[in-house]
């Protein structure tokens, strides 16, 4: 690449995120194809399927493998999904469900009614401390190992009530790191802990929202804003939602009443 500074050039090497299609299928039929950084496959796509409804439980899900009869370059860009017997998969209602709750569909109250009736009931009775929310933000960067090699990646984190990190992941998109965290729960045959606090890098959409709370996360905290769509989900759900939490400052933007000094 050419490397500008001021009135001088120069070529240099440089190192980029990896960014490729994955196709998801179940039955033999294709599904999703996610655009996504290729690692943790098998965590993005559990938690993919968990976070919009394909299954709603860790056992519901079989086996996960890459398609025996992809072609090159295609050989890790092809997932097959094997649901557990008794779990029945209607192609054409997830699609339905899928168009009317994901961000690349319908926006507006319908979205929200369709996610908040198939979502769980969100755990109220639990509070975190301001000092360990305050912490977050610099664990998440510490341990986000790609980024600090290319600048290219976003991170999602799940945090215990004392500020111990659970899991992290990372992807060139948020709402793929947050499905890698679910998944990677779903894949251990764990369920997600529900008084638990996802950090996002970046800001928080309405995706992120949607995620989480499929996941029956409570408390969702981002490094930036979140957008207008994001809050309404919040409040509508009972989450907290917390942007721009940087060092010993954050915005609540609802659920206030989880945080305590």
């Amino acid at each position: 690449m050419l490397r500008l500074q001021g009135a001088e050039s120069e070529l240099r090497q440089d190192l980029l995120t990896v960014e490729e299609p994955l196709e998801v299928r179940i039955g033999g039929q294709a599904v999703a194809v996610l655009m996504r950084t290729p690692c943790d496959d098998f965590d993005l796509v559990a938690g993919f399927l968990y976070t919009e409804g394909m299954i709603r439980r860790p056992q519901d899900l079989g086996a996960l493998s890459y398609c025996p009869t992809a072609q090159p370059p295609n050989l890790e860009n092809v997932v097959e999904v094997r649901l557990s017997e008794g779990v029945d998969f209607d192609l054409e209602r997830f699609r339905r469900n899928f168009y009317a709750t994901s961000s690349c569909g319908i926006c507006g109250k319908a979205s929200i009614e369709a996610i908040r009736a198939q979502a769980p009931v969100l755990v109220g009775d639990f509070c975190l401390h301001r000092a360990v929310l305050y912490t977050l933000d610099e664990k998440l960067r510490q341990a986000q190992a790609v980024f600090a090699r290319t600048g290219s990646l976003h991170a999602a984190a799940l945090f215990d009530l004392e500020g111990e990190l659970l899991v992290l992941r990372e992807d060139v998109g948020r709402h793929n790191a947050v499905d890698k965290v679910v998944g990677s729960f779903v894949r251990a045959g764990r369920p997600l802990p529900d008084r638990a606090v996802l950090m996002v890098s970046g800001r928080a959409s309405f995706e992120i929202v949607q995620k989480a709370l499929m996941a029956g996360i409570a408390l969702v905290a981002a490094v930036s804003a979140p957008s207008t769509l994001a809050v309404e989900l919040a409040r509508e759900s009972g989450m907290t939602l917390v942007g721009f939490l940087r060092g010993q400052g954050a915005n609540v933007y609802s659920g206030e009443a989880r945080l305590i000094a």
